[in-house]
């Protein structure tokens, strides 16, 4: 999923003091294998790949190394009798899509020939999946089913990337992501389509996650050119482009525990799941997020971990490519100080002379007014009688 990154020292360092707790990854779309950033959790991880590409998973099973993730070879769906499937009836996933005048499209049908005669491996390379070994798509694995049958009763994150029925397999998991305490969603997103409520776009699914009490947290855009003027590729094959129109991305849907308004909600969850929670978001560079709700809910996750020890660590990780590192206390220190650190830094012999003698003399009023503020505070506490209040 775009957006995790490759480590976490946050992360590494929360995972070992879970103690017996585990930390459940549900992968929807595998191919490729899960996120490298979750194997931080170890012998902790528990993760369930999904994905009709029958070599792949194979080749996934082969290769794993953690005990608790395996690889299924199936597609993931929802019954047809299902009231979702029902309600879209006859309906494309995505009404109005762009696809077949796109210059990817074209692309691949100049390479028919030659994808042809290629390995499976090589096509699951290239993204063209479904011109793979595929598993039997009349007996999809129903994933509330699944979970049941394998006593899955706690998930931490769910990942859905299907090319197809994301949006009709993420309805059908409402109950699922409510009961199970599902942290945080991600999940690929289309920005074409129609005003139908039931097509796989950005809006409905939005709308929907924001039903279930989650908010958005991170989103990419992929754009996409037009046959009739291709833009050139940012990959070495067919795919997204340098320009075009926005057609697909990922949307990172996290439970926003850190809000001052849902600390009743938040006291329903455990200090482990605060914490992965915290590891969750500094695994998507979400350092900041990672720290509210570290802070917000100190005393409880006290239990298991250094809440100052960590936020160090965030702060280390926040401010990767800088010549010094300050910690976290010295970081916030600073920010109430207005340092220059938290500016874009412009060159003095570039910036235009009106600009350096806007700053300057933007400096020389900033600094006098501390001044001023500080001689108002002490004349105040030298007033008998009268109670000091800090100036504004």
């Amino acid at each position: 999923m775009e957006g995790l990154r490759s480590d976490s020292a946050a992360c590494r360092h929360i995972a070992p003091l879970l103690g017996e707790e585990r930390f459940t990854l549900v992968d929807i779309g595998c191919s490729g294998g899960i996120d490298r950033v979750w194997r931080l959790f170890g012998p902790r991880l528990r993760a369930f790949g999904f994905d009709p590409n029958v070599d792949e998973c194979a080749r996934l099973n082969a290769a794993e190394t953690l005990p608790g993730v395996s690889y299924v070879p199936a597609f993931v769906g929802v019954p047809a009798d299902d009231p979702i499937v029902q309600r879209r009836g006859s309906r494309p996933y995505m009404q109005r899509n762009p696809w077949n005048r796109l210059s990817v499209a074209h692309s691949l049908a100049l390479r028919e020939a030659r994808t042809a005669t290629m390995s499976g491996q090589e096509k699951t390379s290239l993204n063209l999946w479904n011109q793979t070994s595929l598993a039997d798509a009349s007996r999809p694995v129903v994933l509330p089913q699944f979970f049941r049958d394998h006593a899955v009763d706690d998930i931490d994150v769910l990942k859905i990337d299907i090319d197809g029925p994301d949006f009709d397999v993420l309805q059908s998991l409402a109950a699922t992501i409510r009961g199970r305490r599902v942290l945080a969603v991600g999940v690929e997103v289309n920005f074409a389509g129609s005003h139908d409520d039931t097509d796989h776009t950005f809006h409905n699914t939005d709308r929907f996650m924001r039903t279930l009490g989650f908010d958005l947290f991170r989103l990419t855009v992929r754009p996409y050119s037009a046959a009739a003027l291709p833009a050139r590729y940012q990959l070495s094959a067919p795919a997204q482009t340098q320009s075009g129109r926005p057609l697909q991305g990922d949307a990172l849907y996290v439970l926003d525990l850190g809000d001052p308004e849902r600390l009743e909600e938040a006291h329903t969850f455990s200090p482990a799941k605060l914490a992965k929670l915290a590891a969750i978001y500094s695994c998507f560079g979400l350092y900041d997020c990672a720290a509210e709700v570290l802070l917000a809910h100190r005393e409880r996750v006290s239990e298991l971990l250094n809440v100052d020890e960590v936020l160090d660590l965030l702060c280390a990780e926040a401010q990767a490519g800088s010549q010094s590192r300050l910690s976290y206390q010295e970081y916030m220190e600073a920010f109430r100080r207005d340092e220059a650190l938290f500016y874009p830094t412009v060159p003095t012999a570039e910036a235009p002379a009106g600009a350096r003698r806007g700053r300057s003399e933007l400096t020389a009023l900033m600094t006098q007014a501390r001044q001023t503020a500080s001689e108002l505070r002490r004349a105040a506490q030298t007033v008998p009688g009268k109670v000091s209040q800090p100036c504004p």
